[in-house]
């Protein structure tokens, strides 16, 4: 019975960390890590392994869907890719020495602030609406800069990255938001690889849950790829926003009220 609902979360999170990924490009790591960390009692540095190891196929696969639907900038995303792998493979080790419980907390709280910013402050830029004159020059330092912020972040907290990527995209750099989104899971694809291979190796993983999680997620970041791609931009923002809001307190209430 116990292993029947491990399996259960397993695939649980996996497909919901694969919707948040293909609707908003969040990293997997706001869901699945606190998942296995509140509901099974994952080692947190483990849980963020195993999450940004969902990350790097769901959101490839999410990313080929935005390239088709034209919503998707990879040229100008390689700058900012690279400073964000090297940042993040750096915080991924030292990420190691930070107390169990503060990774686990920040990345439940840190789902529920996340909706509650796309509800009360959606994005709402559009493609000829928000074009920023920069030079090239400014705009390579801006990428470099932020992109090893996001590196940190995601690295030190497995959470956080797809949706600071996406932040800044839109709002420094100029993005419109589902291209910011397409934008945001390619980098993150490879950033997460990075990410991942520093918390498998100095932290091992569970392989059953590595894997279930990843092909749960790929299906789940497919199925919500295609969907915001169609949709608007006003109800991706909200659809999101209560999507987050709903399951970062349910996540709260069986960490604090259900032992």
């Amino acid at each position: 019975m116990i292993f029947l609902i491990t399996i259960i979360v397993y695939i649980l999170s996996g497909l919901l960390a694969g919707v948040g990924i293909g609707l908003v490009g969040l990293s997997a790591a706001s869901i699945i890590t606190p998942m296995l960390v509140a509901l099974l009692g994952f080692n947190a540095y483990e849980a963020i392994g195993i999450a940004l190891s969902a990350d790097v196929l769901a959101a490839g696969i999410s990313s080929i869907t935005y390239f088709k639907n034209k919503n998707i900038d990879i040229k100008n995303g390689l700058i900012m890719m690279i400073s964000t792998m090297f940042f993040t493979y750096v915080a991924s080790y030292f990420a190691k020495f930070i107390p169990n419980n503060i990774l686990g907390g920040i990345s439940m709280y840190l789902t529920i602030l996340l909706g509650i910013k796309l509800i009360i402050k959606p994005i709402t830029t559009s493609k000829d609406g928000h074009v920023l004159n920069r030079s090239k020059e400014k705009q390579i330092v801006l990428s470099i800069i932020f992109g090893a912020l996001v590196g940190v972040v995601c690295g030190a907290i497995g959470a956080g990255g797809g949706v600071m990527l996406l932040l800044v995209l839109t709002s420094v750099l100029g993005y419109d938001l589902k291209t910011a989104i397409g934008t945001s899971v390619f980098i993150m694809s490879f950033t997460a690889l990075t990410g991942a291979a520093a918390h498998i190796i100095h932290g091992g993983t569970d392989i059953i849950a590595l894997i279930i999680c990843v092909v749960c997620a790929v299906i789940g970041s497919r199925v919500a790829a295609k969907f915001a791609n169609k949709t608007s931009n006003k109800k991706l923002n909200k659809v999101s926003g209560v999507f987050l809001i709903v399951f970062g307190v349910v996540l709260i209430i069986i960490k604090y009220f259900m032992k």
